[in-house]
């Protein structure tokens, strides 16, 4: 059996900060979820006003100029908050509370556990997993 040594709780490290880096680690992949559905609500609203755009011109071609008109100028291009797009929004969450939330689960384990991630996580895997079985490997090493 390998020794995964890096995740391998140091010396002197209670089971209580495991457990709270753990919740810590168990946030962060949720914001990471609701990132990534931010990322998609910027597609989205980005192909929906294209296409926006398209049934717009659609419209006109049609004969329909002054409805035509009036979408184009009440709703295509619109800010989708007030003096954002959805870049902007990204940008600013990015920016601000992901980037803040990053910063601070990475310095929590540099002060705590030198860094390592996933601690909670690699001792909960050890205590389920059943030793010198096939599809149980401690890590990729010992397969």
């Amino acid at each position: 059996m390998t020794i995964d040594e890096e995740h391998t709780r140091p010396e002197g490290v209670d089971d209580l900060t495991v457990e709270a880096l753990g919740k810590i680690s168990e946030a962060l992949e949720a914001v990471e979820v609701a990132r990534g559905h931010l990322y998609t609500f910027h597609r989205l609203s980005g192909t929906a006003d294209l296409t926006l755009g398209e049934g717009v011109d659609q419209l006109r071609e049609a004969g329909h100029t002054e409805l035509a008109d009036r979408i184009e100028r009440e709703l295509v291009g619109r800010n989708v908050l007030p003096g954002r797009w959805t870049f902007q929004v990204v940008e600013e969450y990015d920016d601000g509370y992901y980037a803040t939330f990053k910063e601070l689960d990475r310095f929590a384990r540099e002060q705590l556990v030198e860094g390592k991630r996933h601690l909670y996580e690699a001792e909960m895997k050890e205590d389920r997993r059943t030793d010198g079985r096939p599809g149980h490997e401690a890590t990729p090493a010992d397969v």
